[in-house]
This record gives structure tokens, C-alpha cells and sequence, in this order.
């Protein structure tokens, strides 16, 4: 599926992004059943297994910044998550696929939430760095509706440290890291299409100032033959993870750069939560209304 110029264009930067991967009832079904989860919102006081609220959430106006691991609470989006033409993909680079987790990140109209720069390596780093996340764009991700933004070509350079006073916090300090954000490339994808990203590319997104809502589905898969080098949870979970090609148990060890997210966050729950340590954040965010 993927050509030899798209498939170096991956390795040298990092990101690609793949136009009408999903058909129009595919995305449409995605929406009908997100739309389910925000109203169901209505009746969520705080963060909870399922839901990330912003911190303007209400009963009258439910307001949702993620919807943590949709594939376990909806067929729709377990499906989605093994999507024929995304495996192809995911073979085309790999050979072999494992199934890690998904998040639908939401920014909605006017007030979706910052996500501070980050590299997912920080969060889970594995034996190799045949990982990425893909993101399913079920709107438009347009420039002005807080798209993800990368930049290409870092996930070739350093780990850089997520910590703050020693802890876990889930994002880079722009000015203790010297972080050039001026370079960004957005990720701009019509609904139905996918973005791939590296591990190790710092990314991040601003406030949604539009009058437009940006749903992104993210889903983390890795070659079978990279395993995590944090806390693994249910082994059996693990292996029946595998989407496509052979099982091993002898994990491919390369010399990449690794810090551990340890100790943890001292917020909980999601990126979101982590990041609210961070003491020089890159991206301005908007007052609660």
C-alpha cells in the first residue's frame, strides 16, 4: 500500500499523512457514536475511567477532551482500531503488528485544550522504536482547529527529559530544553484520513480557536518484536495484541536512547492531567468560561 517515496519519506521525517483511508459511512459512524459519548458526559462529575473532562465541563454544556480507550466501550471503534487498509500500513513499514491502546483526543469549537510537546517515548519505551501512533481524523483537521503539529525529523535526535523537580510530568520544557518550536509542520488531514508518527517525534497542539471541532483518534501499534520496557500488565493481553505476522519471544534490542517515566506523574489519568506540572508551558491556554 505504501510506495518506496512514501515510505522513505516516513523514515527521514518522522510523519506521513494518507488521504481517504476511511469512507464517508465509516467516518460517519465514528461521529454518531462520539456524539453519544459527549451527551452521556451530562451525567460524568469528574475524570473517570472513560471520560477526560475539560476543566469548564458542566452538566448543561458537557464539555470532553478525551474518551479514554473507545475501542473497550464501543464495537465501532474496536473495529476501527484493526482497520484492514491501516494493517496494510502498519505491514508495509514492519512486517509484524501488535495492537497497543487508543484515545480519542477531542478539541472542540472555541476552547479544545493545548497538548504541551511531547514524545510518546517517554511514556513507554520499548526494546526498538518500530512504534508509532496513528490518528484517524474523523473532522477535517484543518490550521486553525488545533491540529497536531510535528517536528520533522526529531524522532532521529535526543530523548528529551519529561520531568519536572524529578518527576514524571509528560512534557518537554521548551526553555530547559532549548526547544525550537518555530519549525512545526501541522498535520492538516481531511476526516477519513490518517497521520502516522514516529515514537520519538515531539509533537503537540494548540487551543481549537476555531468555530470548528477536531476529533482525532490515536492508536499506538508496535512490530511484534518490540516490547515494552515498563510495566507490561496482563501478559496473555499482551500476545492475543498481535494484529498481524508471527509472535515472538525474543524481543529485537537496538541502542536507542531511553528515560524511564519514572517516578510518575503526580497527576493521573491522562496526558492532560500529567502536563499540569509544567512550569514553562509552550502553548497558551484559554480561561475556563
Amino acid at each position: 500500500m505504501l510506495s518506496q517515496a512514501t515510505l522513505a519519506a516516513y523514515r527521514r521525517d518522522g510523519f506521513i499523512v494518507l488521504r481517504d483511508v476511511l469512507d464517508a459511512p465509516e467516518v460517519e459512524a465514528l461521529r454518531q457514536v462520539t456524539d453519544g459519548f459527549v451527551s452521556n458526559a451530562r451525567t460524568v462529575a469528574a475524570n473517570d475511567d472513560i471520560y477526560d473532562l475539560e476543566d469548564s465541563h458542566s452538566p448543561v454544556e458537557p464539555r470532553v477532551r478525551r474518551i479514554k480507550a473507545p475501542h473497550l466501550h464501543h464495537p465501532e471503534y474496536a473495529r476501527v482500531s484493526r482497520h484492514p487498509k491501516i494493517v496494510e500500513v502498519l505491514k508495509d513499514l514492519w512486517g509484524t503488528v501488535r495492537f497497543d491502546t487508543g484515545k480519542l483526543n477531542m478539541k472542540s469549537a472555541g476552547y479544545g485544550a493545548p497538548v504541551e510537546w511531547h514524545q510518546d517515548w517517554a511514556f513507554y519505551p520499548h526494546t526498538n522504536d518500530s512504534v508509532l501512533e496513528v490518528g484517524i481524523a474523523i473532522d477535517d483537521c484543518d490550521a486553525d482547529n488545533g491540529p497536531m503539529l510535528v517536528l520533522p525529523g526529531s524522532h532521529q535526535g535526543p530523548v528529551y527529559d519529561h520531568h519536572v523537580d524529578g518527576r514524571f510530568c509528560g512534557a518537554i520544557d521548551p526553555v530547559a530544553a532549548g526547544l525550537d518550536g518555530s519549525g512545526a509542520v501541522a498535520l492538516l488531514a481531511p476526516a477519513g484520513s490518517i497521520t502516522l508518527h514516529h515514537v520519538r517525534m515531539v509533537h503537540g497542539s494548540s487551543v481549537n480557536r476555531s468555530p470548528r471541532q477536531r476529533r482525532l483518534f490515536l492508536i499506538g501499534y508496535a512490530a511484534a518484536d518490540a516490547w515494552p520496557l515498563t510495566e507490561n500488565g496482563d501478559f496473555d493481553r499482551f500476545r492475543a495484541a498481535l494484529i498481524a505476522g508471527s509472535d515472538t519471544l525474543a524481543p529485537r534490542l537496538e541502542p536507542v536512547p531511553v528515560r524511564l517515566p519514572y517516578p510518575r506523574a503526580a497527576h493521573q489519568g491522562s496526558i492532560y492531567e500529567n502536563q499540569r506540572e509544567l512550569k514553562n508551558p509552550y502553548f497558551p491556554k484559554l480561561k475556563a468560561t
